[in-house]
């Protein structure tokens, strides 16, 4: 087999909501380390890397200073992109206050909105979730004062022993909260990123819409020819996505 029909055979994989930090920073890095044996599986198959949010559970960034700990899965990515593997990452609602550290030192593709790729000829309409659909105003209008640049400096005024402190802990009853809701399923008319994608559908078509955010493996058609995924969470289902060949399939990692 030559290099070029080699590079045909790899894949693009896809993973969401690893939330490292939470529960306690054992179990977090327990968990870090079997994400980090899965990109090392994969990394021979993987010609591209996306990251669709939530990746921390809480991140932000100082000027000269950023959170201890998650050093084993910044080199794993690291490895990555010095290997010429583009690694894309989307900004979620617990890691939105990631800047220019992680592009800079690690080399990723950042994204804070949905973004359309085309690849073997499919459109992939790929983020991460938070916000879309219908309601939701609270968290809506909580999104837009935490994006907001006052909103930014102000926090970056805290000492960071202080402010990190005070915003894993605000993250972790969060999660605590809304882990429960997050493995139910409440069905297609209410499920806010399928609406999302069958109204965005009305206007333009995709082949698939690729989401995290929402904790569930999900693998629901739109309509004839879309399909929306989800690739679920690694706090329960260590579950993430693979594009080969046109299409994407959900897979469950064993260690």
């Amino acid at each position: 087999m030559n290099i070029e029909e080699k590079l045909t055979d790899k894949k693009i994989f896809f993973a969401s909501d690893f939330h490292l930090g939470t529960p306690t920073i054992e179990k977090s890095r327990e968990r870090e380390k079997k994400i980090c044996a899965w990109l090392d599986e994969i990394k021979p198959l993987c010609k591209e890397l996306f990251l669709l949010g939530d990746i921390f559970d809480f991140w932000f960034e100082y000027k000269q200073a950023i959170p201890k700990y998650f050093v084993r899965i910044q080199a794993k990515i690291a490895e990555f992109t010095d290997a010429g593997i583009p690694v894309h990452l989307f900004t979620g609602n617990h890691d939105m206050w990631i800047f220019d550290y992680l592009p800079d030192e690690l080399g990723v593709h950042l994204y804070r909105n949905p973004k359309v790729f085309e690849r073997d000829n499919k459109k992939l309409y790929i983020g991460h979730g938070d916000g879309l659909g219908p309601g939701d105003y609270k968290y809506k209008f909580i999104k837009k004062v935490f994006q907001s640049k006052v909103c930014q400096w102000l926090f970056a005024r805290l000492h960071p022993n202080f402010g990190l402190w005070l915003a894993q802990t605000f993250s972790r009853g969060s999660r605590k909260s809304t882990g429960l809701k997050d493995e139910i399923f409440y069905g297609e008319d209410k499920e806010r990123l399928i609406q999302y994608c069958k109204k965005i559908s009305t206007t333009e078509q995709y082949d698939y819409f690729l989401f995290g955010h929402r904790h569930l493996p999900l693998e629901i058609k739109i309509n004839e020819t879309s399909t929306y995924i989800n690739t679920g969470d690694w706090i329960k289902y260590f579950t993430y996505a693979i594009f080969e060949k046109g299409e994407v399939k959900l897979c469950k990692y064993e260690l």
